[in-house]
C-alpha cells in the first residue's frame, strides 16, 4: 500500500516499530504508468527463468540469500526489483511472507499468472519512499538488479526507512569486480595452460546497454550500471546501513571432459561469479 509523504527524501523521520502494511498502488506514482525496458523484454526472461529459477538461482542465489536473510516463518520480507516473482515463490515454500515490489508491469503480470496465492506484487519505483511505511519488513532482499539500476543511494535510503530496526537487507549483484560486461573476459594462458579472466576496466561506472534478448536480429536494450565496490558500500554507510557479511559466490559448472577442462574449472573456483552483501541498520544492537 502506498502512504504519500511531504518529507524530502533527505530527511528520514525515526523508524517506528508499528507493524503496518503495504498499501494499495498509487496509478500516479512514478514508475507505476511508464513502461520499462524491462516490459519488452519480459516474456523472453520468463521463459529463461521459468517457476522456480535458472540453474545459478537455484542452486547458488536463493539458497544463499535466503540463509543471509535469516529470516522466520511468518514474518515479511521486501523482494526489491522482484521480476516475475521467483524468489518470492522461493519464500512463500518456505513460509515467508513475501512482498515484491517492480516497476515493470509485464514482469508482475506474470509473478501474478505464476504465483496465485496470498502472496502481493506491487508495481512501483524502488526510488520513491511513498511505496510503503516506515519499518514494515523484517527483511528486504534484492537479487540482480541493482546493476540494472541507474540509482543505489533512493534505494538504499528506502531500505533503511522501510526496514525493522532488526532487519537485514541482502543484496546480490554479478560481481562488479570481475563480471563487467563487455570488460571482462576469459582467456587462455597458453604457456602456463590456465584459463585467466581479463578485466580491462574496473574503476570507472559506466552504463551498458544490453541486447535483450541478446539475439543479433533483436532490438530491445536494457541497461548494466557497473560500480566499483567502493561506491556501493559509500552508498549504504551514507543511507545508515552497516554491511555485516559479504560473500562470493563461484559457479557450480563443470566443463566437459577436454585439455582445458581441468584449468577451466580451477578458474572457476577461483574467480567468483556472484557478490553478496548483508547489511544492517548501523544504529541497531543485538
Amino acid at each position: 500500500m502506498i502512504k504519500k509523504r511531504n518529507a524530502s527524501r533527505s530527511r528520514r523521520p525515526e523508524r517506528s516499530t508499528k507493524r503496518t502494511s503495504p498499501r494499495k498502488p498509487d496509478s500516479k506514482s512514478r514508475g507505476a504508468t511508464q513502461p520499462t525496458e524491462w516490459d519488452q523484454a519480459a516474456r523472453w526472461y520468463d521463459a529463461i527463468v521459468g517457476d522456480r529459477g535458472t540453474d545459478y538461482q537455484k542452486n547458488i542465489i536463493h539458497p544463499g540469500a535466503y540463509k543471509l536473510l535469516d529470516v522466520k516463518k511468518g514474518q515479511r520480507v521486501l523482494d526489491l526489483a522482484c521480476g516475475q516473482g521467483v524468489f518470492s515463490r522461493f519464500m512463500a515454500r518456505k513460509g515467508i511472507r513475501a512482498v515484491g515490489l517492480d516497476s515493470s508491469r509485464e514482469l508482475l503480470k506474470l509473478a501474478r499468472e505464476r504465483f496465485k496465492s496470498s502472496a502481493i506484487f506491487q508495481v512501483g519505483d524502488a526510488c520513491e519512499e511513498e511505496a510503503f511505511d516506515e519499518a514494515v519488513f523484517e527483511g528486504v532482499v534484492c537479487l540482480m538488479a541493482l546493476q540494472n539500476m541507474k540509482e543505489i543511494e533512493p534505494v538504499f535510503q528506502n531500505v533503511t526507512k522501510w526496514m525493522k530496526p532488526e532487519g537485514r537487507f541482502v543484496m546480490v549483484l554479478t560481481h562488479p569486480c570481475f563480471r563487467i560486461a563487455r570488460q571482462t573476459h576469459w582467456g587462455w594462458d597458453e604457456e602456463k595452460k590456465m584459463e585467466f579472466r581479463r578485466v580491462d576496466r574496473y574503476q570507472t561506472s559506466m552504463q551498458i546497454p544490453i541486447l535483450t534478448p541478446p539475439f543479433t536480429r533483436s532490438k530491445i536494450y536494457t541497461s548494466t550500471y557497473h560500480r566499483p565496490l567502493a561506491d556501493y558500500f559509500l552508498a549504504l554507510s551514507q543511507a545508515g546501513l552497516c554491511v555485516d557479511r559479504l560473500e562470493e559466490w563461484i559457479s557450480d559448472k563443470e566443463s566437459a571432459p577436454g585439455k582445458r577442462a581441468r584449468a577451466e574449472n580451477r578458474a572457476r573456483k577461483e574467480i567468483p561469479m556472484f557478490m553478496a552483501i548483508r547489511a544492517r541498520h548501523a544504529n541497531f544492537s543485538v
